[in-house]
C-alpha cells in the first residue's frame, strides 16, 4: 500500500491505489487500459516497483504507450497507458514511444497536444498489429523487461544504431585540423578567463 504523506494526505498517489485495485478485480481472461503518469514506468519507489513487477511476473502486461506531453489540456503530466491481458499468454510486450508525435495548439490559457487522424491510425495499427517500427515500438520478452529493472519505458529497449561513413584520408586529416583549430581556439579563452578569474579574486579584500 501506498504511504499515506503525514502532513500532506492530499498529495498521496492515489492512481496507485486504483492499478491495485483494476489487477485484483480482473478476471483471468479479463483486460484493461489504465492511464497513469509516465513518472510510473520508471519509477523505483517501493510500491511502483513492485506493482510492476506483479504484472511482468503474472504474466498480464500487454502493452504500453506513452503519450505526447499535454496531451490533456488540464493538466501538464505526461501520461501512458498501460494494456493489462490476463490472457495474454505468449510472454511478449509491445511497447510504443508515441510522445514525439501530435501538434501543439492553444486551448485557452492551455497547450495541448493534437493528435492528427493519421497518428491516432498509426498508433491503433501498430500497437494492434504488435507492429515493430524503429524508434517508435519495440517487442520486448518478459525476461527482457526483468532485465531492464522492470522498466516499462520503450526507450530503453530501442536498438541503438552507429552510422558508419566511408572517408578518405585526406577527408579524415581536414576534420582533424578543424577539430584541433577549434579546440586550441577554445582552450586559448579558456586560460584567458581563468587569468581574468584569479585576478578578480586577487583584488577581493576583507571589508570589517
Amino acid at each position: 500500500m501506498p504511504k499515506i504523506p503525514a502532513n500532506k494526505k492530499e498529495s498521496m498517489a492515489v492512481y496507485l491505489l486504483f492499478i491495485q485495485h483494476i489487477m485484483y478485480c480482473m478476471k483471468d481472461n479479463g483486460k484493461a487500459a489504465i492511464v497513469v503518469p509516465t513518472g510510473f514506468l520508471t519509477a523505483k519507489s517501493k510500491i511502483e516497483y513492485a506493482i510492476r513487477q506483479k504484472m511482468v511476473d503474472e504474466g498480464m502486461l500487454k502493452g504500453v504507450i506513452s503519450m505526447p506531453s499535454n496531451i490533456f489540456a488540464n493538466t501538464g503530466t505526461n501520461v501512458s497507458i498501460l494494456f493489462l491481458d490476463k490472457a495474454n499468454t505468449d510472454g511478449t510486450v509491445l511497447l510504443l514511444d508515441a510522445s514525439k508525435l501530435g501538434t501543439k495548439v492553444k486551448d485557452g490559457k492551455n497547450q495541448k497536444t493534437v493528435l492528427s487522424d493519421d497518428e491516432v491510425a498509426r498508433i491503433i495499427n501498430t500497437f494492434v498489429g504488435h507492429q515493430i517500427e524503429d524508434d517508435f515500438s519495440v517487442s520486448v520478452s518478459t525476461e527482457d523487461i526483468k532485465n531492464k529493472g522492470y522498466s516499462f519505458s520503450a526507450g530503453q529497449y530501442f536498438e541503438v544504431k552507429i552510422e558508419h561513413i566511408d572517408i578518405t584520408a585526406e577527408e579524415f586529416q581536414s576534420k582533424m585540423g578543424d577539430y584541433k583549430a577549434r579546440l586550441s581556439e577554445r582552450f586559448v579563452k579558456g586560460r584567458s578567463l581563468e587569468e581574468r578569474i584569479m585576478n578578480d579574486i586577487g583584488g577581493l579584500r576583507y571589508d570589517s
